[in-house]
């Protein structure tokens, strides 16, 4: 059986609506900027830059010329990744006003390392050369995230967390901007004596940044036809951030175990181990959500990864202080979206699917991107030219397509795929692509959905280490890491049939690090509330939509 037998009761078009509220009643702003990670920040910030220069412009987009909207408790409380940034993309868009020693980075890379682990030996291997860092920083995207926000604001923009983006307002074939969702409802829906109506958010250009798995511009690729012609593939990532008794001094990388190379598997990833400063470290694990066995958890792989006598050393005396999960978009150049803008609409970063999944990097494309929307939206901005005509806002993409985004992400187009055959012959052949900069193989691999691969099941859980609360830990002790603040009474925000099979049931159990499904006679039972918005059931089979607005983790240091 395959996830896509029973897929869930979700239309994109019910969440598609002309604006309701009386016109007066409506929040108008110039520019809506929906999501405040690195691709909405960056827009936000190139913005007020702008229309620093442009007081006329500045002053027709009324009193709130650029509006950021955040579903987290605060910026940067939803932000997860590695990470490791190439500083390109902040250089260009703080040129003159910022220095990259001035901002919020655990310092540059000075060594790395890349390792091919068995279940005992860590057997150092040379670095490909997608994965070299010479030149790139460490931070926490948490952290980076909350400074961006200040810079954004001092330039100007209002940001609103705690502010859910539910439904596309379009009318006429254009976007006009987006419905808040409600707070204060119980289970069932009922109105609690704190709600708070959602409200109409309109504005003359709308961009999506909303990252991975972005519920609305999930429903803007369906509305208006931009998706391509391949479909987009995720990795689900599980990191942890640990307090060390001795600094690590370097960029670590590990293939190999816990993971299985025989194609029939199809598990395709790896881990990462960053310092962040002298005293902490973060290690995660990432794998291809388009594999097979029901029993697959990542959460546990890391756990499993953590009682290797190489990593065991690296956190040995140390403390687990900060825990999260997030899905990667992996699909690449092959499969982004035809369009990444719409009358009204721009489409950014990492849901538009702006990820080199074999140079691990991302955050410096989203900052590239947000700010190549600023621009396009500001030149139609200008008198005499309307951001809702059709074509008005091409020259985004025209942008887009002449960066070294596209360049970047077009020479590694096949190398995800190839690793559907396995980590052998997927590893000689993305070798053959790195070296001929994507000109070999020739042609271009096609991608499937995560959901359509068929489900085998093993015993592998009976290999996962049993949680001590010191080294190794359990999803629900995890959750709490992840300063998870969801009101356990709140509608549930995860759309899937509980009707399923067992193995379907399981599959979605193993899958989730938060403990949101639990399999049981007769399908599925589901605890919302455990949810940390990774987005990994809508890859395997569901549909994640937003929560009230503030739920969710609150990360700072991931």
């Amino acid at each position: 059986m395959k996830p896509s037998d029973y897929p869930p009761p979700f239309d994109a078009r019910d969440y598609v609506a002309a604006p309701t509220d009386p016109e007066d009643e409506r929040i108008e702003v110039g520019v809506l900027v929906v999501g405040a990670g690195p691709a909405g920040l960056a827009c936000a910030i190139r913005l007020g830059q702008l229309l620093e220069e442009a007081p006329a412009i500045r002053e027709r987009l009324g009193e709130v010329p650029v509006a950021v909207l955040e579903k987290g408790k605060q910026p940067g409380s939803h932000l997860l990744s590695g990470a490791v940034v190439n500083p390109r993309s902040l250089r260009r868009l703080f040129k003159g006003r910022k220095r990259i020693d001035e901002m919020p980075f655990y310092g540059p890379v000075d060594h790395e390392s890349v390792y091919f682990l068995t279940p005992r030996r860590a057997l150092r291997i040379p670095a490909p050369p997608t994965m070299k860092n010479e030149g790139n920083v460490v931070a926490s995207l948490s952290r980076l995230g909350r400074w961006l926000a200040e810079q954004a604001e001092e330039g100007g923009a209002m940001i609103l967390p705690e502010t859910s983006a539910v439904k596309l307002l379009a009318a006429d074939g254009r976007v006009r901007g987006v419905r808040t969702g409600d707070k204060g409802r119980g289970r069932e829906g009922k109105e609690l004596g704190n709600f708070e109506p959602g409200a109409d958010v309109v504005a003359r250009v709308t961009v999506l940044a909303e990252g991975t798995q972005g519920h609305l511009t999930g429903v803007a690729l369906n509305r208006f036809g931009l998706a391509g012609e391949n479909p987009q593939v995720w990795a689900l990532g599980v990191k942890e951030v640990w307090k060390v008794a001795r600094p690590l001094g370097r960029v670590i990388h590990t293939l190999g175990w816990p993971l299985r190379a025989a194609a029939k598997y199809r598990e395709f990833g790896g881990s990462f181990i960053y310092p962040m400063g002298d005293d902490m470290v973060t290690l995660g694990m990432v794998v291809g959500l388009d594999y097979s066995d029901t029993e697959l958890s990542v959460h546990d792989l890391l756990q499993e990864l953590k009682t290797h006598p190489f990593v065991r050393k690296l956190l040995e005396g140390g403390e687990r202080v900060e825990w999260g999960a997030k899905t990667i978009p992996e699909g690449g150049f092959l499969s982004l979206p035809k369009r990444l803008h719409a009358p009204g609409l721009l489409i950014c970063g990492d849901g538009a699917g702006l990820v080199n999944v074999p140079a691990l990097k991302g955050i410096h494309y989203a900052i590239e991107s947000g700010s190549l929307a600023a621009e396009a939206a500001f030149a139609a901005l200008q008198r005499g030219q309307t951001p809702s005509t059709p074509g008005a806002l091409a020259v985004y993409d025209e942008a887009l397509q002449q960066s070294f985004v596209w360049k970047d992400l077009q020479e590694v187009r096949n190398m995800r795929q190839a690793f559907g055959r396995g980590f052998w012959l997927g590893g000689a052949l993305a070798g053959a692509m790195t070296a001929t900069k994507g000109r070999f193989p020739p042609g271009d691999a096609g991608t499937e959905r995560d959901t359509e691969q068929e489900l085998i099941r093993t015993d592998r859980a009976q290999s996962y280490p049993k949680p001590d609360g010191q080294l190794t830990f359990d999803k629900l002790s995890s959750v709490f890491a992840s300063g998870n603040k969801t009101r356990d009474d709140q509608p549930n925000h995860i759309v899937l049939r509980t009707d399923v099979p067992p193995e379907l049931a399981r599959m979605w159990e193993h899958m989730c690090p938060a403990q949101v499904y639990e399999a049981g006679d007769g399908g599925v039972t589901v605890t919302p509330s455990n949810c940390v918005q990774c987005g990994a059931i809508t890859a395997k089979g569901g549909r994640l939509t937003p929560p009230e607005g503030g739920s969710g983790p609150e990360y700072t240091l991931t």
